[in-house]
C-alpha cells in the first residue's frame, strides 16, 4: 500500500488567508508540574527517547532494528498528539454555539486535516509492523485550570498551545524518521500543514503569524513550555540577533521539541 494515499484528504485551505475573530488574554493560570504529566503518559510515550538528530542514509529498505525503533516511537509521538487535536475540535465543533459562525469554516477544516493524519500515521504504523497505540482519554480542562468548551478565547488559547506544539514536535522528530524516505515526506508535509493551522489560529487571536523569542503571544503561564527555548539566536554558528536584531533573528529560524517535552505538554491533557 502507498502510505501516502492517505495525504490526499487533506482538503484545499486556500481560505486561511482570511483573518477572522479576535480576543483578549487570560488572566494568571497556575503552571502545571511535569511529573504529573508524565505519569498520565500512554504506556511507551514516558520513557520516549530525546531526539538529537542522527546522521543515518536514507534507506528505502527495512531499517535495522534500532533505527525502525526510533522511526515508530516517534510516528506513535506523532499518532498522540494527532488523537489530542483530532478530539479536542472534534468535541468543539459540536459543542453547541462555542465556535463563532464566522470561524466554523476554519475549525472544521482543520478537524478534516486531523482526523487525515489520525488515519495515515495509523496506516504507516500498520505496515510497518507496528501496532497503531490506541487513543488516550483526554481532559481538556487539564485538572480543571482551562474551560475550553464553554469560554471560546479559551478554546483558541489552546488550539494555539496545540498547533504550536504540533510544529515544534514535527521537526524534532525529523533525525527519527529520516531512515524510510516515504515516511520523512510524508511528516514533512504533515508539518508544513500544522504549520499552516499554527499560523491561522495565531492570527485569530490577534497575534503574529510567527514566534518571537520565547513570547507565544498573550497566553497564560500554563503554556510556557509550548515556547521554552524559542530565543534562541544563534544557528549553525551564525548569530542572527547581531544582523537582525534579537526578535526578528529569533523568529527567522523556529525552534525544535524534543520528544520527551512533546510527550511531557500532552501529558497534561491524558487522564
Amino acid at each position: 500500500m502507498n502510505i501516502l494515499k492517505l495525504l490526499d484528504k487533506l482538503s484545499d485551505d486556500s481560505f486561511f488567508t482570511r483573518q477572522t475573530s479576535r480576543s483578549g488574554s487570560l488572566s494568571d493560570i497556575s503552571a502545571f508540574g511535569k511529573k504529573a504529566a508524565v505519569a498520565a503518559l500512554p504506556l511507551g510515550l514516558a520513557g520516549l527517547m530525546t531526539t538529537t538528530a542522527k546522521a543515518e542514509t536514507f534507506n528505502d529498505n527495512v531499517p535495522g532494528t534500532a533505527m525502525k525503533s526510533a522511526l515508530t516511537d516517534a510516528l506513535q509521538l506523532a499518532l498522540t498528539l494527532e488523537y489530542l487535536e483530532d478530539e479536542y475540535y472534534r468535541i468543539g465543533l459540536n459543542t453547541g454555539t462555542l465556535i463563532p459562525t464566522a470561524d466554523r469554516t476554519v475549525f472544521m477544516q482543520i478537524s478534516k486535516h486531523e482526523a487525515a493524519h489520525v488515519a495515515f500515521l495509523k496506516a504507516t504504523l500498520t505496515s510497518l509492523g507496528e501496532t497503531p497505540g490506541a487513543k488516550p482519554t483526554f481532559d481538556f480542562t487539564a485538572g480543571g485550570n482551562f474551560t475550553p468548551f464553554t469560554n471560546y478565547q479559551q478554546f483558541l488559547i489552546l488550539a494555539q498551545a496545540f498547533e504550536d506544539t504540533g510544529v515544534r514536535a514535527y521537526k524534532g522528530q525529523a533525525g527519527n524518521v529520516m531512515s524510510n524516505k516515504a515516511v520523512l515526506q510524508a511528516a514533512l508535509q504533515i508539518h508544513s500543514v500544522e504549520a499552516r493551522h499554527a499560523s491561522q489560529v495565531r492570527r485569530m487571536r490577534a497575534n503574529k503569524g510567527w514566534i518571537e523569542l520565547a513570547n507565544g503571544g498573550s497566553m497564560p503561564p500554563a503554556t510556557n513550555a509550548v515556547y521554552a527555548g524559542e530565543d534562541v539566536t544563534v544557528q549553525a554558528g551564525f548569530n542572527t540577533a547581531t544582523a537582525f536584531g534579537a526578535a526578528a533573528g529569533s523568529a527567522a529560524y523556529d525552534e525544535v521539541l524534543s520528544g520527551s517535552d512533546a510527550a511531557t505538554i500532552a501529558g497534561l491533557f491524558i487522564v
